[in-house]
């Protein structure tokens, strides 16, 4: 079972080096954080906000 965890964890680390190394090969050149957010739905983002604010809420409260 350990080999398994060990092999599936190596596995996505090289799969995230491969994404990476594609991305920056082809060069990702529109990232447009004000553009991407206009392609978010209200539910989505309503879910984020409320989920950042349950991380602040968190962390001033020291719950960590």
């Amino acid at each position: 079972m350990m080999w398994f965890l060990i092999i599936l964890c190596v596995s996505m680390l090289a799969f995230g080096f491969v994404v990476d190394w594609w991305y920056k090969k082809h060069g990702i050149k529109n990232v447009d954080p004000e553009e991407n957010a206009k392609h978010v739905s209200a539910s989505e983002r309503a879910y984020i906000e409320s989920h950042m604010d349950n991380i602040k809420d968190d962390l001033n409260n020291d719950q960590f």
